[in-house]
């Protein structure tokens, strides 16, 4: 076979790959419990911990590592101090959960630095001025998270007392996860804790708890570098997955094109959580003690719904015959084992590799945590059929520039 033949046969599988996409990374990455979650009766309920190993279809991981005892005595008392004397600087706030974030912050009245990129957003096509108009009432400061000089010099030339990190690479790729996933984050850490300041939040992802890709061992990574430390007070949330990632087969269904899901659609379910629900999650991190020093998987609310559940939603939604094309996972397999022979000779297609792999793993794994929040996937898929889906862009996570639109 050429390597034309393969990576023709590799666009068709990723196509219907980015169909099936279920997580975020983050960009994007698992409590991979099986069991179904009741609604939240509360946006603002306490979070439940998982404190017992958790079973994936396919395997058994090992519990949560214990959360570190609480070391450091904070200078500010983030639990009772006014939110516009806590200045909280978030990183990754032009990002997909970043700018709910960063508006849950300002919302709040925190003293919100905003600290971006020059170009920012989906293929950097936001300008300065754009991401300031994004931010009306925070302090929008430009720089480089991976250059520590320009952090320190720009993002934290004020004291700051609390550190949102949103970043995730945007891509999954070996060296951007390394650079962005764990050493920009890091960054982000040490510079907090150089200048005497108080909590850290983390968007982390569940799917660190199985780490076979990746980004996910670059997030783990990070996570152990945070507890390890005891400078600061932490909060690591792990979402389950995010709306955006599972609106790729929208416009296929509302084409009247069949559905594309992976074996008899039971496997890979998901609880997934709205993105303004999770940036109340990583906003309360900052005021509710109880999520200090804590790591803390999140899904959204109602039970985990599988694929098929997901198709039945759509078909009812746009009125159509439900119509499936069912791929074998051997599909991802052969594919994977293709590139990777061929990227010994052609080191170019090592992240190609990576990214089948990602694609894999989301056609596979659960992803399924404690409820919280109020709007479920089917509230998601009846906004998107009335409103469409602006917003939802996938940006660098689509493959070959198919990103759900």
């Amino acid at each position: 076979m050429g390597l034309r033949q393969v990576m023709s046969l590799g666009t068709a599988a990723c196509l219907i790959l980015l169909a099936m996409e279920a997580s975020a990374f983050s960009p994007a990455s698992l409590p991979l419990s099986r069991s179904s979650f009741a609604p939240s009766t509360s946006t603002r309920a306490p979070l439940q911990l998982a404190t017992a190993p958790i079973a994936s279809r396919r395997s058994t991981l090992a519990p949560l590592r214990p959360a570190a005892p609480l070391r450091v005595s904070m200078g500010v008392d983030l639990t009772t101090a006014e939110p516009k004397d806590v200045r909280v600087l978030v990183a990754g706030c032009t990002g997909y959960i970043g700018r709910f974030v960063t508006k849950e912050l300002i919302s709040r009245g925190y003293n919100v630095v905003a600290f971006s990129r020059e170009k920012a957003g989906v293929g950097g096509k936001k300008s300065m001025d754009d991401v300031r108009a994004d931010f009306k009432g925070a302090d929008v400061r430009f720089g480089d998270v991976t250059d520590m000089q320009s952090l320190t010099d720009v993002g934290f030339k004020d004291k700051v007392d609390v550190v949102v990190s949103c970043l995730a690479s945007r891509t999954g790729g070996i060296q951007d996860s390394n650079d962005i996933d764990y050493q920009a984050s890091l960054n982000c850490l040490e510079a907090l804790r150089a200048q005497g300041g108080s909590h850290y939040v983390l968007l982390s992802a569940i799917c660190v708890q199985k780490p076979l890709l990746e980004f996910q061992r670059a997030k783990l990574k990070l996570e152990e570098a945070i507890q390890a430390q005891g400078d600061v007070t932490y909060s690591i949330v792990r979402p389950t997955a995010f709306f955006k990632s599972l609106a790729g087969q929208v416009s296929i269904v509302k084409g009247g094109n069949p559905y594309v899901m992976f074996g008899d659609g039971e496997i890979c379910k998901a609880n997934a959580i709205s993105e303004a629900d999770l940036a109340i999650v990583m906003a309360d991190c900052i005021t509710q003690k109880d999520r200090y020093n804590k790591v803390l998987p999140v899904g959204g609310p109602g039970k985990p719904v599988t694929p098929l559940e997901q198709s039945e939603i759509l078909f009812n939604l746009f009125d159509k015959e439900p119509k499936y094309i069912r791929v074998p996972i051997g599909v991802f397999d052969a594919i994977i084992g293709a590139i990777e022979f061929f990227s010994n000779f052609f080191p170019s297609l090592v992240d190609t590799a990576e990214f089948a792999k990602i694609g894999r793993y989301y056609a596979t794994e659960d992803m399924v945590g404690p409820s919280y929040g109020t709007t479920t996937l089917e509230d998601f898929f009846k906004d998107v059929a009335e409103n469409g889906l602006e917003g939802q862009e996938l940006g660098d996570q689509a493959v070959f520039n198919i990103d759900g639109k």
